[in-house]
């Protein structure tokens, strides 16, 4: 088996709404039009899809204190402190990467946990 590239990323959300305004309006990711006849909402980034699929609840519990240690997904951003800084002045949670790199995590309105990272 060769895999070659990754498709998308499938995310469970409880309230359609507020999760849209996180990934589309707050991380800026496009909506792409869907077909399909469960509710949930489709965004774009570079050649990867992130599908929104509407559950009746979500297993988010993240045991682990340091969020990259848990579920996410990672996103690469142009500028991580002006992403910080929207992301606090819109009271979204965030943890800086214990790692030491340049990079922070936070939490969308269901508790997943989302990786933001700048790149050289």
């Amino acid at each position: 088996m060769q895999i070659t590239q990754t498709l998308h990323t499938a995310i469970l959300v409880t309230d359609l709404e507020k999760s849209e305004y996180f990934y589309g309006q707050v991380l800026g990711l496009a909506k792409i039009n869907r077909s399909l006849k469960y509710p949930g909402a489709w965004y774009q980034v570079g050649n990867h899809q992130i599908h929104l699929i509407v559950a009746t609840t979500v297993p988010t519990e993240n045991p682990n204190e340091k969020w990259g240690r848990n579920p996410h997904v990672a996103f690469s951003v142009a500028d991580l402190d002006l992403a910080k800084q929207e992301l606090l002045e819109q009271n979204y949670p965030i943890q800086a990467s214990a790692s030491g790199r340049a990079a922070l995590f936070t939490q969308d309105p269901d508790g997943n946990v989302i990786e933001l990272s700048q790149h050289q």
